[in-house]
């Protein structure tokens, strides 16, 4: 009999979610800066370093999350 909450699947699955967020959200964030847009009440300013390296990051532990469940 397996494990009732198979953790080892519920991390990786976490993983990748977590990955696939980070990376959609500062890709979107990326492409609406260079089309214009802004959201509303914006007072701040894109930082556009920290927006790539949070995209790369989470495009590694999407990899990561996805590899873990395709090696199960």
């Amino acid at each position: 009999m397996g494990d009732i909450f198979d953790l080892d699947n519920l991390l990786a699955q976490l993983v990748l979610a977590l990955g696939a967020a980070l990376a959609v959200g500062n890709g979107f964030a990326l492409i609406a800066h260079r089309v214009g847009k802004k959201p509303r009440e914006e007072k701040g300013h894109l930082r556009r370093r920290r927006a790539w390296f949070l995209l790369v990051v989470g495009l590694v532990m999407t990899y990561w999350g996805l590899g873990s469940i395709i090696t199960r």
